[in-house]
């Protein structure tokens, strides 16, 4: 029995870190972070030639027809590359539609979401991560109050898939009357989050009740873009080690910073099965898919914070500046440490899944 991805699995996610070593070169990713007016067009542009933003969609309706597998994937190498994209909401809001959404609505949305015409942004962190600051969205029948904070692709987004505090699922048009967006910062500038206020807003209520799938997909790829970052930072401390010199030595000869390069590899190495099982649960083993996604997107959370760290402390003070830009990848973990729920909160979810907490 082969456990590991296909030999076309391997060279897609091959492929597409070479699509995006061209079209997102680490130059290119602080240009788009020191612009907060810069959309990434060009970025997004090379994704949707490459197929990415159908990759989960049936080919019914123009996309690829993979699984979720195939866009954790694709996740990993985002990861590696701390690509600005908007793939996190193309495959939760496909997920979504997919899982929920009545036929009338998959063939208006899903055809524009896989080729790329249509950027969805998610609205769902309420009743995941729990409310802050009062935010929360009520739904009376196609009519939504309230405000959603940490949507992804807040400013950009052309359609929201939008929780409401009872876990109804709501697709929302960007240019809804009753709408109002408002930027938010966070410490990674490779993404952008933002505010949603509802004001009597209409929406389309989704047909049945999908919040689990889209959470558990979207864990299952922040755990993964997780994954990616991570690899690199330990790659990026390794090579460091083998060509700084100290004390007439290369670093990377002293015991102790031997011992931190081996304990982050001997961490993160066993995080790529667990992200690869999830998201194969979410497909071929639905009774395993929301336990599994909240071990990887929890487990990953921790294990990437340490290599963060340790990865940062092994290149010294020059870890922390902006010339080896390493605090792109640093941030990138951080944000998707705590996006759609910290670990100790999905820890809880996990116990609730097992019956171990109300």
């Amino acid at each position: 029995m082969d456990f590991s991805i296909t030999p076309d699995q391997r060279l897609m996610q091959e492929s597409l870190s070479r699509v995006l070593e061209a079209a997102a070169p680490l130059e290119r990713v602080r240009k788009f972070a020191a612009d907060r007016e810069d959309p990434g067009a060009d970025i997004w542009a090379a994704l949707c030639d490459f197929g990415l933003p159908g990759v989960v969609v049936d080919e019914e309706h123009g996309g690829l027809g993979l699984g979720l597998l195939d866009a954790a994937l694709a996740a990993e190498a985002l990861g590696r590359s701390v690509a600005p994209t908007s793939f996190l909401g193309a495959v939760a809001g496909s997920v979504a539609l997919t899982r929920a959404g009545s036929a009338a609505q998959q063939s208006a949305w899903l055809p524009k979401i896989a080729a790329g015409e249509v950027i969805v942004g998610l609205a769902i962190s309420e009743p995941i991560a729990g409310a802050r600051d009062g935010a929360g969205v009520d739904a009376d029948g196609d009519r939504l109050t309230g405000k959603a904070l940490f949507v992804t692709d807040a400013m950009s987004a052309d359609l929201f898939v939008v929780a409401d505090n009872a876990g109804g699922l709501h697709l929302v048009d960007g240019h809804a009357a009753g709408l109002a967006r408002e930027p938010m910062t966070t410490i990674d500038l490779t993404r952008r989050l933002g505010e949603l206020r509802f004001e009597g807003t209409e929406s389309e209520p989704l047909a049945a009740h999908g919040l689990d799938a889209v959470r558990d997909a979207a864990w299952t790829l922040l755990a993964a873009d997780t994954l990616g970052a991570a690899q690199v930072m330990i790659e990026k401390a390794v090579a460091y080690a083998k060509e700084r010199r100290q004390f007439g030595r290369v670093i990377g000869s002293f015991q102790a910073v031997k011992h931190m390069c081996a304990e982050m590899a001997a961490e993160l190495e066993p995080c790529r099965s667990l992200v690869w099982y999830a998201a194969y649960a979410f497909d071929d083993a639905p009774e395993e898919a929301s336990l599994t996604a909240a071990h990887a997107k929890a487990h990953l959370s921790e294990v990437g914070r340490f290599i963060a760290r340790t990865a940062t402390e092994v290149h010294g003070g020059m870890g922390i500046t902006d010339l080896l830009g390493l605090h792109y990848w640093f941030k990138r973990i951080g944000l998707d440490r705590q996006l759609l729920g910290g670990p100790e909160r999905v820890r809880r979810i996990a116990a609730q899944i097992q019956g171990l907490a109300a």
